[in-house]
């Protein structure tokens, strides 16, 4: 028997509960992971919540996480017994001792990469690969406005920019999330509690505003993101923090300069092994070389994955998140 978070109704995270379950054994093509350390992720409360929809009830959470492999099934050539593994994606039930899932959906974990870090920069890691490398490749001298500079995915994001040469402007909620922002190497912060978003991007671009937004947070920054962007450029919606943003009239993007919006996510890129290792190979360079450093500011243990989601939740955390099984 294993011990894995499970729930069987959506709704707070009073609905989480940790449970003894047989873990699968793999099946031809998958490879059962014993998780080391599982990622905290807003999309795992999306789903616990009922805004994604499981696939059933009741049903595991997570999706990210680095461990060790613990048994092959058939078919499988690129992993085996024992190697250090990480993954971000696959079926829900990361928040675990032991998950089986598919082999394409798991990268070997270099050395110079622990269990820890991996699995708080993951999904996270991959997000900003994608947005950044793919959806826009961002060239220096670029200036793009990145909401939640301050979170587990921002983190990540203010390091990437800067090495990239790249102007990023991060609003956050604090002063002290502003200084942990620019520690990480955002160009300029905007604490929106205090400061009007697009007044500031102005002052900060002399006019000229944002090539790229970048917007996780959804419903309410919508239109705030779409006057930080110059003409001709694009809003990135990748979260709903807030609420999913519906009811788009598309000729608003017209009115405000004919403007470019696109709605990915980390499955629409990482859909091959190929380009999944592609990109995790990126991520692992930029990690090893130190350009990019995970700050772990919260560990819980996998029994508190609820208080774990009310404090990412409630906006209380900063960094990355992970549970220890």
């Amino acid at each position: 028997m294993a011990k894995r978070i499970q729930l069987s109704r959506t709704g707070g995270s009073e609905v989480l509960e940790l449970v003894d379950v047989a873990p699968a054994d793999p099946g031809p093509g998958e490879v059962r992971v014993a998780n080391r350390a599982v990622g905290l992720n807003f999309i795992d409360i999306y789903f616990r919540t009922g805004l994604y929809p499981a696939p059933a009830l009741p049903t595991g959470l997570g999706t990210e996480a680095a461990g060790v492999v613990d048994a092959v099934g058939e078919g499988v050539t690129h992993l085996r017994e024992g190697d250090r593994v990480a993954y971000a994606q696959g079926p829900l039930g990361a928040y675990a001792e032991l998950h089986t899932l598919p082999a394409d959906k798991v990268v070997v974990l270099p050395e110079g990469v622990d269990f820890e870090t991996a699995a708080a920069s993951m999904l996270k890691g991959l997000t900003v690969q994608y947005l950044m490398r793919q959806t826009h490749r961002l060239e220096a001298g670029e200036t793009v406005l990145w909401h939640a500079a301050a979170g587990g995915v921002g983190s990540i994001a203010c390091q990437w920019a800067k090495a990239l040469g790249v102007k990023l402007i991060g609003t956050v909620s604090s002063p002290e999330k502003a200084a942990l922002a620019e520690r990480n190497g955002a160009w300029a912060t905007i604490d929106y509690t205090r400061e009007n978003v697009v007044e500031r991007v102005r002052e900060l671009t002399n006019g000229a505003m944002c090539d790229v937004v970048y917007d996780s947070v959804g419903k309410d920054t919508w239109e705030t993101s779409l006057d930080c962007l110059k003409p001709r450029s694009l809003m990135v919606s990748f979260g709903n923090a807030s609420g999913a943003v519906e009811g788009v009239n598309l000729g608003i993007l017209n009115q405000k300069g004919s403007l470019f919006t696109t709605r990915p996510s980390l499955n629409g890129y990482a859909d091959t092994r190929e380009r999944l290792e592609m990109m995790a190979a990126e991520l692992f360079e930029m990690l090893k070389s130190d350009k990019v450093r995970v700050d772990i500011a919260q560990r819980y243990p996998l029994a508190e994955a609820g208080k774990a989601q009310d404090a990412l939740q409630g906006r209380q955390t900063t960094g990355s998140t992970i549970l220890i099984p």
